[in-house]
């Protein structure tokens, strides 16, 4: 079949004309709100104050970009610690909404936006969507969660903004929103990218083949994710699959966004001041390095947060990008610092191993990792779908693919993992952030 599909052509809104300011006129804008956020967040929040106050800091010695590196550091405890409303600036009647993070570790984050925090995070959500080639007439099916979760309602507003149709479906019943995707002329998705890899599999099972759809961008964010698995979706769906980021803390989605090179995530940055640190010594790293990213929002009337530690670890691409935005980029986030596990001695990231799998060919998008301990050594096992066929192939097909996974995680990790392969939708799917790690190990302890 021949796809006459257009393809995802740029997208200019008003809104977009921020993300090509002149860096001069960007710097001014960006120092001038963090001079505002500085100062209110230190008039209207104690645990701001009490810190910069130990540091000998007031909102009048920042006179310059630079100096952003004497504030302190915020991390995910302080919002915690002050649950619920601890870090607000804002009185309760000022504040419109509410969120919250699910709370699985602990005491959930609440975050609070005024009406002018809904406008900035609705403007960041047009020029993520732009960016992203959606447009007035696309028809996007929102299959982020609706709720506390602030990513169903970030895409809506934003999708609702730049003149799309929006179908607010929410996540979870699959066969229902492969119907949608085909019956209702579905352009855009919005959802994590392991649902969308499962919403591929249940639609071949259906008889539906979603390469002959109109379906055409994904919009994928809320998890790490790698190259190898974006070659899997749009090879499977014939989309332009985009990477997107933001978190809770800090507004939401519409962070920042890839555009159509596919080549690094401009952050929005006259919103959301970005800096790479050595996640070890908090000194701020030179331009290229790999190092944790951190965020000032600059706009937050609400609940303004400094230098807020997202454990996400990236690095500064250099060199200005071919669409034109002036914007920095940034690497496309992989992995995180706190989702590093060591194993006998050697640090492991969950994407090394995804990246591992993919790269052999018969497995499929959907593993588990999962650790134990057996007389006091630490051991590894990597559950792994395979595709059908090979599953129902001869027992030496399967062993030898089972060995090739062997080797290949060890040329990866420089470490021996077993390896199991499982048929396939034997690993439990996800509506929203994929579970990829079962530690074991303090069951042993």
């Amino acid at each position: 079949m021949i796809d006459i599909r257009p393809a995802t052509a740029p997208i200019f809104h008003p809104a977009s004309a921020q993300d090509y300011v002149p860096p001069l006129l960007l710097r001014a804008l960006q120092l001038r709100r963090l001079q505002n956020v500085v100062r209110r967040a230190y008039q209207h929040v104690e645990l701001f104050r009490s810190r910069m106050q130990e540091r000998g800091l007031r909102p009048e010695d920042i006179r310059s970009l630079e100096d952003i590196s004497r504030l302190p550091f915020t991390v995910k405890t302080d919002l915690r610690d002050t649950y619920p409303f601890g870090l607000f600036a804002s009185p309760m009647q000022d504040v419109v909404r509410l969120h919250a993070s699910s709370g699985t570790t602990g005491k959930p984050i609440v975050v609070a936006y005024t009406r002018e925090d809904v406008e900035v995070w609705t403007n960041a959500m047009v020029r993520t969507l732009a960016s992203c080639g959606i447009g007035a007439g696309d028809v996007v099916q929102n299959a982020y969660g609706y709720g506390l979760f602030t990513g169903g309602l970030g895409a809506h507003y934003g999708a609702e903004a730049i003149g799309a149709t929006v179908i607010p479906i929410s996540g979870g019943n699959t066969d229902r929103q492969i119907m949608v995707l085909k019956d209702l002329g579905v352009t855009a998705i919005c959802c994590t990218p392991s649902y969308f890899v499962h919403l591929i599999e249940r639609a071949r099972e259906l008889g539906v083949d979603l390469r002959d759809l109109a379906l055409r961008v994904g919009v994928f964010g809320a998890e790490p994710w790698t190259d190898s698995m974006r070659r899997h979706i749009e090879s499977n769906s014939r989309i332009h699959a985009y990477d997107i980021y933001g978190l809770s803390e800090i507004t939401g989605p519409g962070v920042a966004s890839e555009c159509g090179c596919q080549d690094g995530l401009h952050i929005f940055e006259d919103h959301f001041y970005p800096e790479i640190i050595d996640p070890a010594t908090g000194e701020t790293l030179p331009e290229g390095e790999e190092g944790e990213l951190v965020l000032t929002t600059l706009s937050k009337v609400a609940m303004p947060i400094l230098r807020y530690r997202t454990r996400d670890v990236t690095a500064f691409l250099s060199g200005p990008c071919p669409c034109g935005r002036t914007l920095r980029r940034i690497r496309r986030i992989s992995r995180r610092s706190d989702d590093m596990f060591i194993i006998r001695g050697v640090n492991v990231f969950p994407s090394q191993v995804e990246a591992a799998l993919l790269a052999v060919e018969g497995t499929l998008p959907h593993y588990l990792i999962v650790l134990t301990r057996e007389k006091g050594l630490d051991r590894m096992e990597v559950q792994v779908e395979v595709t059908p066929e090979v599953f129902s192939d001869k027992i030496g097909a399967l062993e030898e693919l089972q060995d090739r996974l062997v080797r290949e995680l060890d040329n990866v990790l420089g470490i021996r993992a077993e390896v199991r392969l499982v048929e396939p939708h034997t690993i439990q799917r996800s509506e929203g952030k994929a579970r990829r790690l079962i530690d074991r190990r303090h069951m042993a302890d």
